[in-house]
């Protein structure tokens, strides 16, 4: 977006709610967003987190390979929601909250193409553990919705924001 920016990795406790992705995504993204407004007073803030919704249960990063692999084998051959909530303030004025949402239809998938994408991606630090940007081609049918929600920051509603505030959010 040829934007100049700062990049913080809030330190805070993320919530995670097994039946409510969309509180999942919300509450943590304010979360996040309230650590660097502590932090950063007089700078505009863009706080996000991304979870999915998988037959209305909250996936959020895998804790370890064996959990990464039962993710991918779980999304095989079926659709689920990526849920992004963002935060976004200017300074010294309250966040404008919001979710957005992509849906993503997976491949059926077999044990052998889940070690080969994973032998070239590492899965840990990703919601669902896949990356669409990231040999995606190799797990995903097909996507309806923003690209850049499934990858973790929606750019359109960044660009919303920038260019209209709230109001043009919702």
């Amino acid at each position: 977006m040829g934007l100049e920016f700062v990049t913080a990795v809030a330190d805070v406790e993320e919530v995670f709610y097994p039946d409510d992705p969309e509180r999942t995504a919300v509450e943590n993204a304010g979360h996040k967003h309230a650590w660097c407004a502590e932090r950063y007073p007089d700078h505009a803030i863009i706080a996000a987190d991304t979870v999915l919704d998988f037959d209305g249960r909250c996936m959020t990063k895998p804790s370890s390979m064996q959990e990464a692999v039962a993710f991918l084998k779980m999304l095989s051959a079926r659709t689920h929601t990526v849920i992004t909530g963002v935060a976004l303030s200017r300074p010294g004025q309250q966040p404008d909250v919001v979710n957005v949402k992509s849906s993503v239809t997976f491949r059926a998938l077999d044990e052998a193409v889940i070690s080969d994408y994973f032998s070239k991606f590492s899965p840990l630090d990703r919601a669902g553990a896949y990356d669409i940007d990231e040999h995606g081609d190799m797990i995903i049918e097909s996507f309806s919705g923003s690209y850049t929600n499934i990858m973790g920051l929606p750019k359109e509603t960044i660009e919303k924001w920038l260019r209209g505030g709230a109001q043009r959010l919702r």
